[in-house]
């Protein structure tokens, strides 16, 4: 389903935030600016007042409002109806000025949705196209159990009964942090960042076979979940029936991947699950590992060069 906002949701969000007073046209409390609008498209989610590539949310600041008053009757006429035509999600007077009389009728007769707040107006639009650009980002729902170790996200995935939730309450009670549980969902927040965060319904709870659904946050203290995390690293855990032996370089080097989400591709690590492996120790060296490795450190690649360098002088 594509990301939605209505205009009352904006303004029920920003309405302590940015102070705003709706002035007229509240039967267009229900237009809806969706994801899909925003893709591909010129104008941006907000900005100030423009006829020729209007934005989604239109600002009149002070210059906006003075260059109307500047217009003769017949094109200041027609300049509102080019606005109020292509239907925006809301117009908003910044520094809380005095709407005129002519757009507060055209706002009301149309059911456009005018609002005004006491903010400047670049105030308006770096908070505005924030929020927007925030709300409708693309975003997905992955199975799996998103935790904070060592400060980085880490999805760890796996079939069910895979022991996905008994690994999370290991990590925990080990210090780490629990995100959410089930049915993370994760936003492309930038073009290089997922931010993933857990569903309200879901919020503090794990569910673990055999003792039900736990609260951590009641168990554990408020250090022991967190709000939300960028994705850095997914582990997913396999049967080892479904994973072949592993061969001589993979031995060195890791059962590493990918993982396609939305845009990115997230690095991933296999861990067979066996009876007597001690998967929170191996979570823990997984990210350990991944951190070296984005700082530049592979000790697989050291290994094989060190390799190299003894076969060179025992030739030599």
């Amino acid at each position: 389903m594509n990301a939605r906002i209505s205009a009352l949701e904006l303004y029920d969000q920003q309405l302590e935030r940015l102070g705003l007073r709706w002035l007229a046209g509240r039967r267009g409390a229900d237009r809806v600016l969706e994801s899909v609008d925003t893709v591909a498209r010129r104008p941006s989610l907000a900005g100030y007042l423009n006829i020729i590539y209007p934005n989604r949310v239109q600002i009149l600041g002070t210059e906006e409002l003075a260059w109307l008053d500047a217009l003769d009757s017949r094109a200041r006429w027609e300049t509102i109806q080019k606005i109020i035509d292509f239907r925006p999600l809301a117009l908003v007077i910044s520094k809380g000025q005095a709407c005129p009389e002519d757009l507060r009728i055209a706002a009301e007769e149309s059911d456009t949705p005018l609002w005004v707040s006491p903010r400047r107006g670049h105030e308006l639009l770096n908070h505005l196209q924030y929020h927007l650009a925030r709300k409708l980002a693309p975003r997905v729902t992955l199975h799996g159990v998103f935790m904070e170790i060592y400060s980085i996200g880490v999805l760890i995935t796996g079939e069910s009964g895979a022991g996905k939730s008994e690994l999370a309450l290991e990590l925990v009670t080990r210090g780490h942090r629990l995100v959410a549980d089930d049915a993370p969902e994760f936003t492309q927040i930038a073009p290089d960042v997922l931010d993933g965060t857990c569903p309200e319904l879901l919020q503090d709870m794990l569910e673990v076979r055999g003792l039900g659904v736990l609260n951590i946050r009641q168990m554990f203290g408020d250090t022991a979940v967190k709000r939300n995390k960028y994705l850095r690293l997914i582990v997913h855990l396999t049967q080892p029936s479904l994973h072949p032996e592993p061969g001589g370089l993979e031995r060195i080097t890791g059962d590493l991947g990918a993982r396609r989400v939305l845009d990115l591709d997230v690095p991933m690590i296999t861990l067979p699950v066996m009876p007597g492996r001690n998967l929170a120790v191996l979570t823990e060296a997984a990210t350990r590992t991944h951190i070296l490795r984005a700082k530049g450190v592979d000790p697989a690649a050291a290994f094989m060069a060190r390799h190299s360098h003894f076969l060179e002088r025992g030739e030599s």
